[in-house]
């Protein structure tokens, strides 16, 4: 998270893909679910990106999702990287 500015809807799209599922004390199930990080890349990347859409879906009813995009950057890591590209409704 920012020092500031974290309210604008972009913002808290990238802080609720960068939680965890169970970070959060009191909302177990904020953040992406952690079982599927360390499975294989054909089966994880839908289920993923899913994951992700009823994230944003849930948690951030100011955006629209049009499309969601996971590439792995080192895949023999773990890390991913999302490309997410949102309207803010107006």
């Amino acid at each position: 998270m920012q020092a500031s500015g974290n309210g604008s809807p972009m913002q808290c799209v990238a802080n609720l893909v960068r939680i965890v599922r169970g970070e959060c004390t009191y909302d177990r199930v904020k953040g992406i679910d952690p079982s599927l990080i360390d499975r294989p890349e054909p089966i994880a990347v839908p289920l993923l990106i899913a994951d992700t859409r009823w994230l944003i879906k849930s948690y951030e009813p100011r955006v629209n999702v049009d499309q969601i995009d996971l590439k792995a950057v080192l895949a023999r890591e773990g890390n991913f990287k999302f490309d997410i590209d949102a309207v803010v409704k107006g």
